[in-house]
Order: C-alpha cells, then sequence, then structure tokens
C-alpha cells in the first residue's frame, strides 16, 4: 500500500474530526448468544486472528501527525488488547444495559486499531454476549456488518439481508443535476420544530434495545395500497413510539429524522470506509391513525428515491466541501454546517443496516438477538440504529441520559407502536 492509499478518504477524516470528548465516534453491535459452554476467549482471539489478513484496517492506527490522517501499520498489535472479557459479572438484562452504555461512552485508544470486542456475561440464564465496537472512520454500518460476519461468525452461507435503505439505481450524474433545486426543497427546505433532542450532550451513554419480527414488517408494507418498504414500515413503527413516548406534545411538533442511505453501489465506491448519504423525512406525529403515519412516509421515501435525491445531496455536499477546502466562499462553511448538526433540519437520526439473512453463531454458540448501537450528536441527543438478523430487526436506542432520560422506555414504546400498526394493517 502506498502513502497514498493510506490516506483517510475524505468522508473517513470529516467522521474522525467530529470525535471530541463528549463524542467518542464509534458505533457498537451487540451480539447475544444462546445459553452454552462458558467461550474460550483465548480460542476465539485465535480464530478471529486467523482471519484479520483480508481485513488491513483492523491492523492498523491512524496516524494524526501530518496534515492528512493516514492509516499506518501497528507495528505492537496485541489481539488480547481488542479481544477482551470483561472484568465485572452482569448478571441481569439491566446489569448488561448499564455495561454496554459504559462501553459505548469509552473512546477507543487511537494508539491502537479501532475496533475491540468485549465477551461479556455469563447473563444469569447462561447467555453470553459479544459487545463489538468498531470506529466509524474505519467502517461504516454495512462494512462493520461485514467485518464481523468475516472475522468473528462461524463460517456459512448467511449473506448479508436486502433490508436497509438504498436509492434506487444508479443513473448518470450528469442527468440529475436538473434535480438539484427540487431535491434541496425536499430534503434541506421544511426546517421542522425545535428538536425536543435539540441539548447540550456529556459523555454519558444509556442504551435500550427492542426487537421487531421482519416478516411482520414486510407483511404491513404488502398490505398497502402504494409500494411500502420495509424500512418505510420500520419508519412509521419508530414514529409510532416516538409520538407516544413524547406524550401530548408530540402532536404539536414537526420532527424529521435524517435516513443514512448507502451508496457503496456505486462504481467507485470502496469496500470500507463510508460512503453514505442521507434523506430527511417528515415522521408525521401529528397523524393519529398508525396507516396515515406510515402512507405519509412512503410517499416521501418513495418519492426522493425516484428522484435520486440521496445521490444528488452526496454530490452536492462533496462539491461544497471541495470549494471550502480551497478557501471557497464562507456560505459553503455555513451549508455544510447547517446540514450536519442542526436540529431543524432534522431532529434524529435513524439508521437501518441488512444484517445476516440467517442464522449465526459464534464459537458454535446461536446467536439469538443482534442489535446495534449508534452515537448521538452534538445536536441530537437521541441516537436510533437498527438491523436485520434473520426474521428479526433488533433496534437500539443511544441517548445521553443527562439530556434525554428514559429510553428503555420508548424501546417499550417503540414494540408497543409495531403491535397497533400491525392490527391496523390486518
Amino acid at each position: 500500500m502506498t502513502a497514498e492509499e493510506a490516506v483517510l478518504s475524505p468522508d473517513d477524516a470529516r467522521i474522525l474530526a467530529l470525535e471530541s470528548a463528549v463524542v467518542a465516534g464509534h458505533t457498537l453491535k451487540l451480539l447475544i448468544l444462546e445459553p452454552g459452554e462458558t467461550l474460550d476467549v483465548d480460542r476465539l482471539r485465535r480464530r478471529v486472528a486467523e482471519r484479520l489478513d483480508d481485513h488491513p484496517r483492523a491492523r492498523e492506527r491512524v496516524d494524526t501527525a501530518g496534515d492528512r490522517p493516514r492509516w499506518v501499520p501497528a507495528d505492537d498489535f496485541d489481539i488480547s488488547r481488542h479481544i477482551r472479557r470483561h472484568p465485572r459479572p452482569v448478571p441481569t438484562d439491566d446489569d448488561l444495559r448499564h455495561t454496554v452504555g459504559e462501553l459505548m461512552a469509552a473512546h477507543l485508544d487511537h494508539r491502537h486499531p479501532l475496533w475491540t470486542i468485549d465477551v461479556i456475561g455469563p447473563l444469569e440464564d447462561g447467555r453470553e454476549v459479544l459487545a463489538a465496537r468498531l470506529h466509524h472512520a474505519m467502517v461504516d454500518g454495512i462494512a462493520g456488518m461485514r467485518f464481523l460476519q468475516e472475522v468473528l461468525t462461524d463460517p456459512r452461507d448467511a449473506p448479508a439481508s436486502a433490508v436497509g435503505m438504498r436509492p434506487t439505481a444508479t443513473v448518470a450524474r450528469r442527468s440529475l443535476w436538473h434535480r438539484l433545486p427540487a431535491a434541496i426543497g425536499r430534503e434541506l427546505g421544511h426546517p421542522g420544530s425545535r428538536s425536543p433532542f435539540d441539548l447540550p450532550i456529556t459523555g454519558r451513554r444509556e442504551l435500550a434495545f427492542a426487537a421487531v419480527p421482519l416478516s411482520g414488517l414486510k407483511a404491513i408494507g404488502a398490505s398497502r395500497p402504494e409500494h411500502t418498504t420495509v424500512n418505510d414500515a420500520l419508519m412509521a413503527v419508530v414514529a409510532g413510539g416516538l409520538r407516544g413516548w413524547i406524550g401530548t406534545t408530540a402532536t404539536h411538533l414537526d420532527l424529521r429524522a435524517q435516513i443514512p442511505v448507502s451508496l457503496h453501489h456505486r462504481d467507485d465506491a470502496p469496500d470500507v470506509g463510508n460512503r453514505d448519504s442521507f434523506m430527511n423525512i417528515d415522521l408525521a406525529l401529528r397523524a393519529s391513525d398508525p396507516l396515515t403515519r406510515l402512507d405519509r412516509i412512503s410517499a416521501q421515501t418513495r418519492a426522493a428515491k425516484q428522484a435520486h435525491d440521496a445521490e444528488l445531496m452526496y454530490d452536492l455536499m462533496h462539491a461544497v466541501g471541495q470549494v471550502h477546502a480551497v478557501g471557497g466562499l464562507p456560505p459553503a462553511s455555513a451549508l455544510l454546517e447547517r446540514v450536519e448538526s442542526s436540529a431543524r433540519e432534522f431532529s434524529v437520526a435513524i439508521s437501518n443496516v441488512p444484517g445476516p439473512r440467517g442464522e449465526t453463531s459464534v464459537s458454535g454458540r446461536r446467536v439469538t438477538k443482534l442489535f446495534s448501537s449508534s452515537e448521538p450528536g452534538a445536536h441530537h441527543a437521541l441516537r436510533i440504529a437498527a438491523i436485520s438478523h434473520a426474521d428479526t430487526i433488533g433496534i437500539g436506542f443511544c441517548t445521553d441520559p443527562t439530556a434525554v432520560p428514559g429510553v428503555a422506555d420508548l424501546a417499550t414504546a417503540v414494540e408497543s407502536a409495531y403491535d397497533a400498526l400491525q392490527r391496523a394493517a390486518h
């Protein structure tokens, strides 16, 4: 690898720069294993180490000493530093939530490769848990799940699910630019209410988790007269949960969700790192009927995908970034700041990435549940992340509890909102 190839991409460098005293910058994947014989951590380390050759970033660290951050070999790489057993007992699910909240708050050590896997438990019923933290500068959601499947889970034919937010097929970029004004109007032209999550955050984290059946979301989508995706149904479930959790004031709020959209399908996209754009969607919290809410959300995502908004916004933001990088006009910087951090443009980020289509296992232990959790932002103290696994979508909720307390109640409200939407659809 040449020195130029080792330089972080602009997207990865921007994400690395977002890390601060209160933002750790990583995603967390939680794999819950069925009860069984206690995992042999030394054996697990050996198996993972044997598979790292195809993943050079796993043995590299970020060097920020030069003018641009770059990946360099971690000469003192030690697998035991990256796969370790958590030192404290974690007997209950509440203890588990507290433990993974502490892990989510802890920064990864930049002197070493930016990933760790903590083995937690056993819990009282014999389950064990793997909490994998991967820095977003190293991988995005899709690449991170692929990394874990290839180095951690037992080999089997379990490709990633097709579930997740993607745009429609790519078209020639030159033919899209005339659509840019309309895309800007849809994505940036509808600032919502002041968000209840727009509060200063500290370094504390609280996590909660919910699970809904993938087949149920597919059936809900198939019941609608217009094309409605699994992601549309998931968004409607989350919106219903937020409406119930916030309470009566929710009916007076215009809350928009920013939905990351993977662009790894583009012909020049790298296999690792970040290649994401976004769509901003009104969550329709004012609608009391869950099917009305679903149809309004679906209409927005359908229009945005048909118009290729995600690709247009990606190209626009990078063009603006290049102007700013060479000393362009201040409005370029202001636009980027508005899109990336304004709580009026969007209130909460909700991601959904594809996981394994079938059952998976680690060291012969079946993975019974899989969840994802992502960092909140400086102006967005709640972050919601979903991941599919066999017939389940696991949803992780991450907050700073000093700003947004009671996230466990939100998880319960989302599961109740799924039940309500399913009843309404059938």
